[in-house]
C-alpha cells in the first residue's frame, strides 16, 4: 500500500531514487560508507551552526543568515529530488545551508532558555540510537501496514506546515502550529513522534538497498537520514521551547 504513490515519508526514499540504473558498478552501497558520509555531513552542520550561534552572540543580526539557509537547504532539495545524481555535489551546500538555519533558530531559543538546543540535541541524538535498536531487534517490525500509517500523518504534518507558512507570510496565524496552547503542544508532540518513527522506515529502505546499488547512492541515503534527523532536532527544539513558555 502506498499514499500518493510514495512508500515512504522521506523523499530520499522513494522508489524513484532506487531504481535500476544502466551503468553498473562493482562498488556498492555499504554501511560503513553511509555512516562516514552521515559525520562528514553532520560536522558541515554543526559547524555552520557554530558559526551563526557564534555571530548572533557577538551581536550580529542573524535574521538573513537563518532565511537564507532555510531557502538555500529548500532549494537543494528540491534540486536533489529531481537530479539525484546531484547529491554528492549538493550535499554538503544543502549541510551547510541547514546548519546555518539550525544555528540561528538554537541562538534565538538559548537566549530565552539557557541550553534548550543542547538538550534537544540530547533527546535526538538518544531517539536516534533507540530507533535503531527498536529497529535491529525488531522489537517494531517495519510492515506495510505502519508504513502506510507513518506516510499518511508525516504527509498531513507537512501539509499543514505549508499551510502554515503560507498564511504565516500573509499575517495569518495558527495557533496550533505557531502558539503555546496544549492544542499546539500536541500537534507538537505527534510530529515530534513521526519523525522519530520516521527513522524506522529510513533504516529499514537503507537497509534493503546496501549491497544492491552503486556506491554513489550513499549520498541519497545520508541525504535522507539528514532531513529526517533535521526534522527531528527541530519538532524536539518547538517542542520543549512551548513547555519551557508553559512551565
Amino acid at each position: 500500500m502506498s499514499v500518493f504513490g510514495l512508500r515512504t515519508s522521506n523523499p530520499a526514499f522513494h522508489r524513484y531514487f532506487w531504481r535500476k540504473q544502466k551503468v553498473y558498478s562493482k562498488s556498492k552501497m555499504s554501511i560503513s560508507g553511509i555512516i562516514l558520509k552521515s559525520f562528514t555531513m553532520l560536522t558541515l552542520v554543526l559547524l555552520a551552526a557554530a558559526y551563526t550561534w557564534d555571530l548572533f552572540f557577538t551581536g550580529v543580526n542573524i535574521k538573513w543568515y537563518t532565511a537564507i539557509g532555510m531557502f538555500v537547504a529548500i532549494f537543494c532539495s528540491l534540486f536533489i529530488s529531481f537530479k539525484h545524481s546531484a547529491a554528492k555535489y549538493l550535499l554538503p551546500i544543502y549541510a551547510i545551508a541547514k546548519g546555518l538555519f539550525l544555528g540561528g533558530i538554537s541562538a534565538y531559543a538559548h537566549k530565552r532558555f539557557p541550553n534548550l538546543p543542547f538538550q534537544a540535541i540530547a533527546v535526538t541524538i538518544t531517539t536516534f540510537f533507540v530507533m535503531l535498536v527498536l529497529y535491529k531487534t525488531k522489537i517494531i517490525r517495519v510492515t506495510r501496514q505502519f508504513r502506510a500509517i507513518i506516510i499518511s500523518v508525516a504527509t498531513t504534518i507537512f501539509l499543514f506546515y505549508f499551510i502554515g507558512f503560507v498564511l504565516w507570510f500573509l499575517d495569518i496565524n495558527i495557533p496550533f502550529l505557531w502558539g503555546t496552547s496544549w492544542l499546539a503542544i500536541g500537534f507538537n508532540i505527534v510530529a515530534a513522534i513521526v519523525a522519530s518513527f520516521s527513522l524506522l522506515l529510513d533504516f529499514y529502505y537503507i537497509d534493503r538497498q546496501v549491497g544492491r546499488y552503486p556506491k554513489e547512492r550513499e549520498w541519497l541515503a545520508t541525504w535522507g537520514l539528514l532531513i529526517t534527523l533535521i526534522w527531528l532536532y527541530v519538532e524536539v527544539l518547538r517542542l520543549m521551547r512551548k513547555l519551557a513558555i508553559r512551565f
